[in-house]
């Protein structure tokens, strides 16, 4: 599976992938998706949102387990964020079938759209859909870097726009969700553990800055009659590093566009978008009021005018305690059935990256499994995961999916 899946969206140049919601290369991910859901003999559809589920049981019946991730990436990303949970959902249920186990609950596996918000710059899309934390009015205003909306781009592909909205039944048939990622981090690199559960996901948004001066020659234009947005936007970008850093939170500028974009022109408008995360809501506060200050005062001295708009937000996922801790009785041998304990710890871990099971968990019972990640490096074509440690996240998920799905 991995071997087929890999070559799909690979940028020749960079070595990073480019599955961007909607284009060919989503296509080439969605198609091979159906062909692994038909080489099982499972049920599959697509629900109003695109997004796509393989089934096995009734996908009317309820209290279904359900697994999976996304196939989407950031702009030249790694190969495993996203796609190693899919994988190793289809792994997990050929390793429950070769157990031999009898299922008695629905399960289903996953692939959420646009998870990563790389085209239309809000994350978990699909998900946000089905669960009502977006509506219909606002994911049809969203609009890529060449202005196509997401209605357009979804017609495009064959799929239905006029369709999409929240999907409350499907949700309350759903009694538990089960996300395995790579970790986005290095927390169990320093344990020496393959494989963590996730206690929570941090706070976390993004804010575009607008910096808007006066555009005009680079090379007659004294310095001193210049109305540069580049040097209040980099002013900011080092405000939110000093920020970050008193506040132990994470702030980043990863994005910006420029206008008129000329090598010899003063800019008009340089637009930036603010990533920041943080352990708790008040921290994240502080830091994100603490950058919008600083970028104000830079602005009002150099005569910038200022737009701060807040494009996405996600409060503290923390998850649910009782599925948590029955994912942790489950991989230490504890289950239900009085399996003698293992002895093997499985460490409990916070994430500052979001999740399709973070935006879920307001309607589903939700739990995350992370597989090792040796460097920590992540949304980059450096990021990795080991065989064995693959391998571990796939059994665990198999033991998790048995002890929920055949009791």
């Amino acid at each position: 599976m991995w071997r087929e899946l890999a070559p799909l969206g690979r940028d020749a140049g960079s070595g990073g992938y480019r599955r961007h919601a909607w284009t060919a290369a989503d296509a080439e991910c969605r198609a091979w998706f159906r062909e692994q859901v038909e080489a099982r003999g499972l049920g599959y559809e697509v629900d109003r949102n695109g997004n796509q589920w393989a089934w096995l049981g009734d996908p009317l019946g309820p209290d279904a387990v359900v697994t999976g991730s996304h196939l989407d990436s950031v702009p030249d990303g790694g190969a495993f964020d996203g796609p190693l949970g899919v994988v190793s959902s289809f792994a997990a249920l050929d390793e429950l079938r070769a157990r031999g186990a009898r299922f008695t609950r629905p399960l289903a596996i996953a692939n959420f759209g646009d998870e990563e918000g790389a085209r239309f710059g809000l994350a978990c899309v699909g998900s946000r859909l089905a669960a009502g934390q977006l509506t219909v009015d606002q994911a049809h205003r969203l609009r890529d870097a060449a202005g196509v909306t997401l209605p357009q781009a979804m017609a495009a592909a064959g799929y239905d726009p006029d369709a999409i909205g929240p999907d409350p039944e499907r949700l309350a048939r759903i009694g538990a969700f089960v996300e395995l990622h790579v970790e986005q981090g290095r927390a169990l690199d320093l344990t020496g553990d393959p494989v963590g559960i996730a206690s929570a996901i941090w706070p976390h948004g993004r804010w575009r800055y607008d910096f808007r001066g006066e555009a005009n020659h680079a090379g007659t234009t004294r310095l001193a009659d210049r109305r540069d947005p580049m040097l209040t936007y980099a002013e900011t970008v080092l405000a939110a590093r000093r920020e970050a850093e008193l506040t132990g939170a994470l702030a980043t500028f990863g994005k910006v566009a420029v206008e008129p974009n000329g090598v010899n022109a003063i800019p008009s408008l340089v637009r930036g978008w603010l990533d920041s995360r943080a352990a708790d809501q008040a921290t994240l506060d502080a830091v994100v009021s603490g950058i919008e200050r600083a970028a104000r005062e830079h602005a009002e001295r150099a005569g910038i005018d200022l737009d701060v708009v807040r494009e996405s937000f996600t409060p503290v996922v923390d998850f649910q305690h009782a599925l948590r801790d029955e994912l942790r009785a489950i991989l230490t041998g504890r289950a239900r059935g009085g399996a003698a304990d293992t002895g093997r710890a499985v460490p409990v871990l916070g994430t500052g990256a979001g999740h399709d099971a973070g935006i879920l968990s307001a309607s589903v019972p939700t739990a995350m499994l992370f597989v090792r990640n040796p460097t920590g490096i992540s949304h980059s074509p450096a990021e990795h995961a080991a065989e064995d440690d693959c391998a571990a996240g796939v059994t665990a998920l198999a033991d998790v999916l048995e002890g929920l799905a055949c009791r």
